[in-house]
């Protein structure tokens, strides 16, 4: 059966704004985000592949301005952010997958791949298989490869750790975690196609897992479970913002990473959660992107080691 054209929005910026580029317009659209280098032009293009084009193109060009002059304000240039829309076949975008998510292992003990890769998993290596389809998250950003790093960290470590992914996505760190043995494992995202994309890769790997659509700023001030360990990979303002609805969702004594943090706003992220109650053990930096890993309980160490 023939599939219908899909809407391709594109942003040409620079190699170095790449990665922030792609974070800003994946998170407008709600959608994954692919990124191309030209060699010739030494530019980069980020494109958002959806099958409905967006309700207000003015209004993207607008959003999409005042992002990039964010991230011009935090050092990054972007250059001149040229915006283009451009219908495309079905299979375009899917060879676009194809060449760029390519296997990665996290660790020692997961490998995640794409269902068309023959790689092979270790010896005690689980296997995420994984077709993004229109959603993010694949593991190959920044972002989503330091929450897969924390996810991996407490495994094998005594009893079974309860999990929460706020903002999930394709649903890769929920079913990680799962493969991984966390119990229960729980994930939402605001964006109805993400977690039915997200179901369907729960499904296709085999795990048990509960998948819902929600939206972080109406969640309860007093949930009625809490977990282990919970990523949140969202924009700075929105973790700042909700952050006791967030910690709300934390057992004592667990560990909550934040992630989707530039560089030049971590430190704002880190000041407001350690108001909280919360100590950072651990931060990563890649590329232009920071992360970092809060503990939260009465006694906890004093200073963060740097990975």
């Amino acid at each position: 059966m023939k599939r219908q054209p899909l809407w391709r929005i594109s942003v040409v910026t620079t190699p170095e704004a790449e990665d922030a580029v792609a974070e800003l317009l994946g998170r407008l659209l709600g959608e994954g985000a692919s990124s191309y280098y030209d060699v010739e032009n030494q530019s980069s293009q980020v494109s958002v592949y959806r099958p409905q084009a967006p309700p207000s193109s003015a209004r993207l060009r607008q959003a999409l301005k005042t992002g990039l002059q964010r991230l011009r304000d935090c050092g990054l240039e972007p250059g001149w952010g040229t915006v283009t829309l451009r219908r495309v076949r079905h299979e375009d975008w899917a060879e676009s997958w194809k060449r760029h998510f390519k296997p990665i292992e996290v660790g020692r003990s997961l490998l995640i791949k794409p269902s068309w890769s023959r790689r092979r998993p270790k010896p005690r290596q689980q296997v995420v298989v994984l077709d993004p389809g229109l959603s993010f998250g694949t593991g190959q950003h920044p972002t989503t490869a330091s929450c897969l790093k924390e996810v991996t960290r407490h495994v094998g470590k005594g009893a079974s750790r309860s999990f929460l992914d706020i903002g999930t996505g394709s649903g890769i760190l929920a079913i990680a975690a799962a493969k991984l043995n966390y119990q229960p494992v729980r994930a939402f995202d605001f964006d109805p196609d993400a977690v039915r994309i997200a179901r369907e890769n729960a499904k296709n790997n085999g795990v048990n897992l509960r998948l819902t659509r929600a939206d972080v700023t109406r969640l309860p001030r007093r949930p009625a479970r809490r977990y282990d360990l919970v990523c949140a990979n969202l924009i700075s303002p929105l973790l700042v913002a909700e952050r006791k609805r967030i910690i709300s969702l934390l057992n004592q004594g667990g560990t909550l990473v934040l992630a989707g943090i530039l560089k030049t706003e971590f430190s704002a992220v880190q000041a407001a959660f350690e108001a909280a109650g919360g100590v950072l053990q651990r931060t990563e930096s890649r590329q232009e992107w920071q992360s970092g890993a809060f503990h939260f309980a009465k006694k906890a160490p004093l200073t963060a080691k740097k990975v």
